[in-house]
């Protein structure tokens, strides 16, 4: 085998869950292989780059070997090599998504009962007649 579809490899790579998860982030644009968008259907082959953005995080990695079948994490791992620059930026988006605040941290406290008042007040008095 010289070439695999590019959806079949994330899946059997597991970058993704589904094979149907793969085909719709391929599909989406979040897939490039040589620096170009592609469609499933295209091969790929050992030494390509292969560029995937999930969950907000950007792998860049080469193709090592191929496969059309999933199997273990450890062989999954042996498809292919992450760049250390990719590697770099990753763990340094994780950092940064972990010292961020929650959403909703700048709300405040929990408002209390005088205040949950006021605002249904001000929410009655918003309301127009039908």
């Amino acid at each position: 085998m010289d070439s695999v579809r590019v959806d079949k490899w994330l899946w059997a790579a597991r970058f993704f869950k589904t094979r149907g998860d793969a085909t719709e982030a391929v599909l989406g644009g979040h897939v490039r292989v040589g620096g170009a968008r592609v469609k499933p259907a295209k091969d790929v082959r050992v030494g390509d780059t292969v560029e995937v953005v999930r969950d907000g995080l950007r792998w860049t990695v080469e193709v090592r070997g191929l496969s059309d079948r999933r199997g273990p994490a450890g062989v999954a791992q042996e498809l292919y090599e992450e760049s250390p620059e990719s590697r770099a930026a990753r763990e340094q988006r994780i950092v940064e998504r972990r010292l961020a605040r929650p959403i909703g941290a700048d709300f405040g406290a929990r408002p209390t009962k005088q205040d949950r008042r006021r605002l249904e007040a001000l929410r009655r008095g918003q309301r127009r007649p039908h």
